[in-house]
């Protein structure tokens, strides 16, 4: 392996003090050395200077002792640091090249403060010499080097500072002159998308610049009377900005043009970026096996940090960044804890089940609100987790198991069928449920975030096929819950779609459909639905219902609503003989006119030759006459 450096031992570099007694060492020495240029230091120069007018002054005809005073005192001469001592022809200092003495005008030899002099360095060796000569010319070296780099770093730093200003006051100057966004010509953008379809691996679209045109279309827009082009329309910069947003986020233009009637511009543009960013990872506590304080200990032991969820949730936590996969975890094994988006904890906690109750959920998949219902339960009561995906129930199955639910019971059928399957099971032998939780199948507009093939792949068809089959299953879902509960009768409906055909319409259409009213979810945040879309106007109590965005409450977009169902009878069959009783009593002879038709078709049969009488065709015709004014 080596020896090992020893810090505290430090080596000799160059010879000591024994070397200066042994002269033969500095011959051996000075192969390993490099070559020295002999200089004269500044010192030697000095003294140089010094000897040279003490030979001059004895030279100048004084005589008597107060020659030093007598001198006359010239001006100094500070020689630069590469002069070099200049003798004259017979062997004098020149008066040029010398400098006067200090003021005292001593010519006496510097001493230390040993009271050693000067002269001793003499006896040091040529390597001493010409070391202590490189360790001086260093010194000043890189002094001066260390001014010079900072008068550079400070000039970079200068010229930096001067190009972002310049910068700036281009910027500035440019929305200066253009105040005003213009829109491209057409030219140019059937430039744009010849490219962008033929040319699209070898010239991408330079997003910067659409994202540049799309704040400005967006400033035009929010001050539209003052800031727009002449001959332009509103329309044609909605064009442009919807064109602008699917190139620069990728979206399909349907699914933009959907998204332009739900939010307002400004909210627009948040709810896409919010979308590019993901939600943060939660988890769920299981109250059945453990606390949330000895859980967010044990984790943050593992090396995991996080912090409650929010003043909402009693039972949620919020993982940042963690040294352990969260999911492989002991305490994640054993059932402490579940991995659960925020979100889905609001329908549970909306829903609010009571302990001995019987429970269905309509659409369990993966099982993390059905366990969460099982924890609020406590483990008491009963809950009918329902599926149709056979596959998805064996997530189902496992998640029960490890969290410690024991009052779940799982079923595979279809829950549009379920209360016509289940009618002797739910009303003979149970007596309906108490509540009832339907997280429906839906679009997934809400979740783009983790399934970004959602901005592409939905188009009109598929919005429309969800909220057809989101109908079916509330109507089963209402139909399942008895009404009479003393402690339930409560549907609470929910989706991770934020389309109002899947959320209104639904919801509005099962207050047609079913005697079901709807109440406060009892969640203290979120936006209330609409009461208004575009030309259609819905109950005004969906005011009560709940909408979660990613921009705002940082979580997946999500829809919320809470029914009570007050009878178990289905007005639907009361509703159309109401309108039929209706009618006679406007036009009394309506109700002969029905059996009628079945004599002369009757008639027909036994005798095709003959016509009828002209006295029924002329009570017909007055009849129909009486009709008309009914239509309009």
């Amino acid at each position: 392996m080596g020896r090992k450096l020893d810090p505290s031992k430090k080596e000799k570099r160059g010879p000591g003090r024994k070397a200066r007694k042994q002269r033969g060492a500095e011959v051996e020495l000075a192969r390993f050395l490099p070559p020295v240029k002999e200089q004269v230091s500044l010192h030697k120069e000095k003294r140089a200077v010094k000897a040279a007018g003490q030979t001059s002054r004895g030279q100048s005809g004084f005589s008597d002792d107060n020659s030093k005073w007598l001198a006359p005192a010239k001006a100094k001469q500070i020689p630069s640091k590469g002069n070099n001592v200049e003798l004259s022809s017979n062997g004098e200092v020149e008066e040029e090249s010398w400098e006067m003495e200090e003021e005292d005008g001593s010519s006496e030899e510097v001493m230390d403060d040993y009271g050693v002099s000067s002269s001793e360095e003499e006896e040091l060796l040529p390597i001493e010499k010409a070391a202590l000569k490189q360790t001086s010319d260093r010194g000043g070296l890189s002094e001066d080097d260390s001014e010079e780099e900072e008068e550079v770093a400070e000039e970079a730093s200068r010229q930096k500072t001067g190009q972002k200003e310049e910068e700036n006051l281009d910027l500035q100057l440019n929305l200066d002159v253009d105040e005003q966004f213009k829109l491209p010509s057409n030219e140019q953008i059937e430039r744009e998308d010849i490219l962008f379809i033929f040319f699209l691996p070898a010239e991408p679209p330079d997003l910067h610049i659409i994202h540049q045109r799309i704040k400005g279309n967006m400033e035009v827009l929010q001050d539209f009377g003052v800031k727009r082009e002449e001959g332009r329309t509103r329309q044609d910069y909605i064009t442009l900005l919807r064109r602008d947003m699917a190139a620069y986020y990728s979206y399909s233009d349907f699914l933009l043009m959907k998204l332009m009637d739900i939010f307002p511009l400004p909210e627009l543009i948040n709810f896409l970026e919010a979308n590019e960013v993901p939600r943060p990872v939660t988890i769920r506590t299981n109250t059945l096996k453990t606390r949330r304080r000895d859980l967010a200990q044990a984790l943050i032991n593992r090396g995991v940090n996080l912090d409650p969820l929010g003043k909402w949730s009693k039972t949620g936590l919020v993982v940042y960044d963690s040294s352990v996969p969260i999911g492989a975890t002991p305490e994640y094994l054993a059932g402490h804890y579940m991995l659960q988006g925020a979100s889905s904890l609001l329908p549970v906690m909306a829903l609010a089940p009571q302990e001995n109750e019987r429970i269905l959920d309509m659409c369990c998949a993966p099982g993390g609100k059905t366990s969460y219902i099982a924890q609020l339960m406590k483990n008491t009561g009963m809950i009918l987790a329902n599926d149709s995906n056979a596959e998805r129930l064996r997530s189902v199955v496992g998640n029960l198991h490890r969290l410690g639910v024991t009052n779940a019971v799982v079923s595979n059928c279809d829950g549009r069928q379920f209360p016509k399957v289940c009618s002797n099971l739910l009303y003979h032998v149970l007596g309906g449920f108490d509540r009832v939780l339907l997280d429906a199948p839906c679009s997934g507009t809400g979740v783009i975030s983790k399934d970004p093939a959602v901005k592409t792949n939905k188009d009109e068809k598929d919005i429309l096929r969800s909220a057809h089959l989101q109908k079916e299953l509330i109507l089963s879902a209402i139909d399942s819950v008895n009404a009479a509960s003393e402690t339930g009768g409560y549907i609470v409906y929910c989706t991770c779609s934020i389309m109002v055909e899947e959320n209104e319409w639904v919801v509005d259409y099962a207050l047609k459909k079913r005697n079901v009213r709807l109440v406060a979810t009892g969640l203290d945040f979120g936006k209330e639905g609409f009461t208004r879309f575009k030309d259609r106007r819905f109950h005004p109590s969906l005011k009560s219902t709940r909408r979660f965005y990613p921009h705002t409450h940082n979580m997946d977009g999500f829809f919320i609503a809470k029914f009570k169902k007050f009878s178990n009878a289905i007005p639907q069959a009361q509703k159309e003989p109401a309108v039929e009783v209706a009618m006679p009593s406007v036009v009394p002879d309506t109700i002969n006119m029905e059996p009628q038709p079945k004599k002369k078709l009757e008639g027909s049969k036994a005798d095709k030759g003959q016509k009828p009488p002209q006295p029924a065709l002329k009570k017909r015709h007055s009849l129909q006459a009486q009709r008309r004014p009914l239509k309009t």
